[in-house]
């Protein structure tokens, strides 16, 4: 699996139930610049942990909302410096600067939740994510360009990293020889495309054989990056930045109703037009992925996940 965020999370545990069939390894982006993470980037030059700590957690066979609400919600207060920090981002930085060693620490972190599958950030350099509008305009950093104060107008026309990194060794190799490459759900360009960015992923996956499965879900923030709205885009955006095409998609089909549209309203998702006749039929899978109340659901997810893997 490649991606960020809360869909890599996702994922993870949709697919964590089938670990005795799958042999399951995350390569998790590493372009984080806002919140807690990019304050420990910026004061102690550090790699961003947040978002590969939610999926270490994601992997233990502990309750994942038990082990979110222990290492990543509680937001410190009153704690002076440590204000806004969480447990999990500080735990692997303080492993981190202790034993100078970033991957000693996910190991460490791994252990101590005993993560099942292997957790593998996509870069061991530090990189910016940068994007440049429609209008000829650059947003720097991930940060900004997921929270933008521009015209939401605006379309990103293309995203890069600066400076350019090459990617982490193992990553390569774990997709050259993967049979699957599931792209996780979330924001398009500060989750999945900068995930894709580092010198070496296009061309192993290029080398690989493993088919290409594109989580689209249905939804997109509407107050976040200014990417695509139709799912012909969404594919055709992710595309850009691979060898060769998107072997399936998965789309959630389920149309919010009642509490759900206050779900959506209160997390600002609008929905992602279907444009089937923009795409292969064939390449697209259409089920009702929905858990009750709003969101997606990991167990309906897994079972789709399987059935896409065939």
């Amino acid at each position: 699996m490649i991606g960020g965020g809360n869909g890599s999370a996702l994922v993870l545990v949709a697919l964590k139930k089938y670990i005795r069939q799958y042999d399951l390894s995350a390569v998790i982006s590493m372009t984080d610049s806002g919140g807690s993470s990019g304050r420990l980037r910026r004061e102690l030059g550090t790699l961003p942990p947040g978002d590969i700590m939610r999926a270490v957690l994601a992997l233990s066979p502990y309750d994942y909302l038990t082990l979110r609400a222990i290492f990543y919600s509680p937001r410190f207060s009153g704690c002076g410096r440590l204000n806004t920090h969480n447990f999990g981002n500080l735990f692997l930085t303080l492993c981190t600067r202790y034993g100078g060693d970033f991957l000693a620490a996910l190991k460490a972190l791994s252990q101590s939740v005993s993560a099942m599958g292997e957790v593998l950030p996509v870069t061991m350099d530090s990189a910016e994510l940068v994007a440049e509008l429609e209008n000829g305009e650059t947003v720097r950093t991930e940060e900004f360009i997921d929270n933008p104060s521009y015209n939401l107008g605006w379309k990103i026309k293309k995203v890069w990293l600066d400076p350019k990194v090459k990617a982490y060794a193992p990553v390569l190799q774990k997709i050259k020889e993967a049979d699957v490459i599931i792209l996780s759900p979330g924001s398009l360009y500060t989750s999945i495309v900068a995930s894709l960015l580092p010198i070496g992923v296009k061309n192993a996956i290029n080398k690989s054989k493993a088919k290409i499965i594109y989580i689209a879900g249905n939804s997109y923030r509407s107050t976040g990056e200014t990417g695509p709205e139709q799912l012909s885009q969404f594919v055709s955006q992710v595309e850009n930045y691979l060898p060769r095409r998107i072997d399936k998609v998965l789309f959630n089909t389920h149309i919010p109703s009642g509490s759900e549209k206050k779900y959506y309203r209160e997390k600002r998702w609008s929905l992602i037009k279907l444009d089937i006749h923009n795409l292969e039929a064939k390449m697209v899978m259409k089920m009702d992925l929905e858990k009750r109340g709003g969101g997606m659901c990991d167990i309906k997810l897994g079972k789709a996940l399987r059935k896409a893997i065939k």
